[in-house]
């Protein structure tokens, strides 16, 4: 829906020149369980990094920040976070990319996509509820960052048995 802007092209190029001094190669689009783990797809002769990597590389920082703030309903800030916020906050921080406040209105932002054609950077909805949504950021290889209500900021696996359960839909921002 939104493509990368002028300002996205500044901070590829950035990320590119920091990734571009390590000529280490490594293999390509897998997505560690431990974010701690992975580096972007770095290629040897300066190939660029993908948009996928670049993503990632901004999520996984984000999440770095984020893990283990303690979810709150309503929460914003380091203090407490929950689900939407914490999605509205790392798209403003990350891709400058304003997104409504609430669940309701961000599963009506952007456009739909399939589970199993999800990119990084997807939102992902789940009804937990009859009324209560739930909302995180797919990072690759069925996992996805959001604020739990039990743990706070942490990533899971869409194969848990509890969200798979749950899943409702997928929405692409970022085209």
């Amino acid at each position: 829906m939104l493509k990368f802007k002028a300002d996205y092209f500044l901070l590829f190029i950035l990320i590119f020149v920091s990734a571009c001094s390590n000529t280490q190669s490594t293999p390509g689009n897998a997505v560690s369980q431990n974010l701690s783990d992975k580096s972007p797809n770095q290629h040897q002769y300066n190939k660029p990094m993908s948009e996928d990597d670049l993503l990632f590389t901004l999520l996984r920082n984000e999440y770095h920040h984020w893990k283990g703030t303690p979810y709150r309903l309503g929460g914003n800030n380091k203090k407490g976070i929950d689900c939407s916020a914490f999605v509205q906050v790392i798209y403003k921080n990350s891709f400058n990319i304003k997104l409504p406040r609430g669940t309701k209105t961000q599963a009506e932002t952007g456009y739909p996509v399939y589970k199993n054609k999800l990119k990084v950077a997807d939102l992902i909805f789940f009804k937990t509820s009859w009324k209560v949504r739930h909302v995180g950021i797919y990072i690759g290889d069925n996992q996805f960052l959001h604020a739990s209500t039990s743990k706070g900021v942490m990533i899971s696996s869409l194969d848990n048995i509890y969200w798979k359960a749950k899943y409702w839909q997928s929405r692409r921002i970022i085209d």
